[in-house]
């Protein structure tokens, strides 16, 4: 009796919901772009899982990776157009979405930096994230090329680079750079490993996130997403930070 009366509780105050977040600032629900939503129908899908939990709006992130997920102004905007008329079809023309990019920091996004050639977020805020293997050359200077072009740089999942995990005083130090730090829905819950769960905890001890965001691809993560919000725990653990979603449109 007493758990249900407290997940009653959870739903009618909202708990239970991400309408608190709400702006997903991270996602590749796009269709057929990246390691995401497949095509349109599974785009659709996602989107009104989303839409159900209480999430409001939408900044579409596909990876720009080199060769490996190459896309370009071109890609993604066609991408967005198919993804858009099916929400027409659907009834969700009124869902705020842009479409913006996770950008790989290497030799490919200094380019496209030098060229003029990114795609921000409406304020200006770049989603950024590194390889798994180590810290990308010459951080610090990537870092401050990126503010010095007028865009502020948002470091994806900081808590998954495990080359990070015996020196925490590296996220200190991209703060002190000047970047901000997105975290991933499903790290808190062991979904990437051990390690990232207790990363993820003392990043949230020293309240050094300033984003959330699902960072949704497939089905499988739809469902872990699910279960941590509706019990009310994604609230209970996340709901005190400081996070800023609603001020990137």
């Amino acid at each position: 009796m007493r758990r249900t009366v407290m997940f009653n509780l959870f739903r009618r105050s909202g708990h239970a919901s991400l309408e608190w977040v709400e702006v997903d600032i991270h996602s590749h629900l796009l269709p057929g772009i990246d390691d995401g939503a497949p095509n349109v129908s599974v785009s659709l899908l996602l989107l009104k899982k989303l839409l159900s939990l209480g999430l409001k709006s939408f900044i579409l992130t596909p990876h720009i990776y080199d060769e490996v997920f190459p896309n370009t102004k071109e890609t993604i905007d066609y991408a967005h157009e198919r993804f858009y008329a099916e929400m027409e079809r659907a009834g969700l023309a009124d869902i705020y979405t842009h479409s913006s990019a996770e950008y790989m920091l290497g030799e490919k996004f200094e380019a496209l930096l030098e060229e003029q050639c990114l795609r921000p977020f409406p304020t200006n805020h770049l989603l950024v994230e590194m390889p798994w293997s180590a810290e990308p050359i010459a951080l610090e200077q990537i870092v401050s090329r990126i503010i010095a072009n007028g865009y502020i740089p948002i470091i994806a999942h900081p808590e998954r680079y495990n080359f990070y995990s015996s020196q925490t005083r590296k996220y200190h130090e991209l703060k002190e750079m000047g970047c901000l730090l997105q975290l991933n829905l499903l790290s808190p819950i062991g979904y990437y490993g051990k390690q990232v769960t207790i990363t993820t905890q003392y990043l949230i001890n020293k309240n050094m996130y300033d984003f959330l965001g699902t960072d949704l691809h497939h089905h499988q993560q739809l469902t872990k997403i699910i279960s941590y919000v509706k019990s009310g725990r994604a609230y209970k653990e996340l709901g005190h930070l400081s996070i800023k979603n609603a001020e990137l449109l």
